[in-house]
């Protein structure tokens, strides 16, 4: 299993670490500011910190996933079919990609499909939410031996700092499924946040830190006992979180879960929905350094009503999901970041007896954008009536290979399971290539 510390690069007699935001720790800059004096022949400081903007740069990578839960339909939102029989009422608009269209509730998305890249060819063979959802976020179908990790806490473990205040996978609305730190442990747990618009519940304090670190004492000592009895597991579990959490109580960073420090046109351009408001949180959670943040956005499982229900759900997350992106762009944090929508399946061609359209894992869209992503392109086309898949099919693990590809962390890292078992993050697929150009 790959170890928790922080990984050292040592040139000569120059030996520093980074932190998450790819800064010197604060206990290296003595030894880069005397580098000069230590007789390094030939070598200046800046020659030998060029050796490290490798792993600088990794540790500036950032995901921000939009999952649109219950499964979006795709007529509705990337692949509008208006002259079929199965597009049923939804109309397209044209974007600043000449020849690509997207659906007519998607208007602010339209402006910055130039930053999107659209696969409308992805694949799955799995119709069931809870089955789908796992595959989605874990790259594996669930087993009741092993616990297998979401896909954030991958990105945790690779691309987070352990000496980091706050969190590195934080989850941001209602989340279906419970893919979390599995078996890389409780250090990957995402952390999750039901309303944005609050600080997390129980992260202030209520009473002095003086006191607090006293009563974090004596629980210290009671934990010692039940330790001495044979909980040495569960004691160290609960230490970890405990630890964990008073590091991000008592940090100044907890400041970036509150989005009221934003200007008002900041807040009104991200729009009043939930979602909107999830958006503006995540752009301010990788900003402090925060490696993985989903924001959840549902329910899509529109079995009746799916053209009014997916309507209201397109406009919800229309402009937050447009903002997000030119908001990045503004920040120079674009290209550092992955933003990738995406849902656990589509929706059927044919509309049920209900207004509605059913699970459909055959053919479905994926949009990706930032952190080495071309812009502007659409991979991928389905038989007339979006029936199948006819050009540039795209599984479910070459989706997450290519999302290690841009994150630039190693998809074919082994972690034991708790059976003893190795596995690798993604266990087969291929990068898909056109994603970069």
């Amino acid at each position: 299993m790959k170890s928790r510390q922080p990984k050292k690069h040592v040139h000569r007699q120059l030996d520093v670490s980074f932190d998450r935001r790819g800064g010197l720790r604060r206990r290296d800059w003595l030894k880069v500011a005397g580098v000069s004096g230590i007789g390094v022949p030939g070598i200046g400081w800046m020659n030998q910190l060029a050796g490290y903007a490798p792993k600088l740069r990794q540790q500036n990578q950032a995901c921000i996933l939009l999952w649109m839960q219950g499964g979006p339909s795709q007529f509705e939102t990337f692949s509008p079919q208006p002259t079929n029989a199965s597009g049923g009422e939804t109309k397209a608009i044209s974007t600043a990609v000449p020849g690509t269209q997207i659906a007519e509730h998607l208007p602010q998305t339209a402006k910055i499909m130039d930053q999107l890249c659209l696969i409308r060819s992805m694949q799955s063979k799995e119709g069931s939410h809870p089955r789908a959802t796992h595959l989605m976020q874990t790259g594996f179908l669930p087993t009741a031996s092993v616990k297998y990790p979401a896909f954030g806490a991958h990105v945790a473990q690779q691309l987070g700092d352990p000496d980091a205040e706050l969190p590195d996978f934080v989850t941001i609305g209602r989340r279906r499924g419970n893919a979390g730190g599995g078996f890389l442990g409780v250090d990957y747990d995402p952390f999750k946040i039901s309303n944005p618009e609050e600080i997390p519940d129980n992260t202030q304090l209520t009473t002095t830190e003086a006191r607090y670190r006293r009563r974090l004492g004596l629980l210290d000592q009671l934990q010692s006992d039940y330790e001495a009895t044979g909980g040495e597991e569960e004691v160290a579990d609960q230490r970890k979180l405990y630890a964990k959490s008073s590091r991000m109580i008592l940090s100044k960073d907890m400041a970036a879960f509150d989005i009221q420090q934003e200007s008002s046109q900041t807040r009104a351009a991200y729009g009043n929905s939930s979602f909107g408001k999830g958006c503006l949180l995540a752009r301010r959670l990788v900003e402090t350094g925060v490696s993985f943040v989903e924001v959840s956005l549902g329910n899509w499982d529109t079995h009746q009503d799916n053209f009014n229900r997916s309507k209201d759900l397109c406009e919800q997350m229309d402009q937050p999901f447009a903002q997000l992106i030119r908001d990045l762009q503004q920040r120079d944090m674009l290209e550092r970041t992955l933003v990738l929508w995406m849902g656990e399946f589509g929706r059927t061609p044919r509309s049920n007896g209900r207004g509605g359209r059913d699970h459909f894992p055959r053919a479905f869209n994926v949009a990706l954008a930032g952190s080495g992503v071309q812009g502007g392109q659409v991979i991928g086309k389905t038989t007339a009536g979006g029936g199948d898949v006819a050009d540039d099919p795209v599984k479910v693990n070459d989706l997450l290979r290519t999302v290690c590809h841009s994150l630039k962390i190693d998809a074919d890292q082994e972690n034991m399971s708790a059976a003893g078992r190795p596995i690798r993050v993604v266990d087969d697929g291929q990068v898909v290539e056109k994603v970069f150009g």
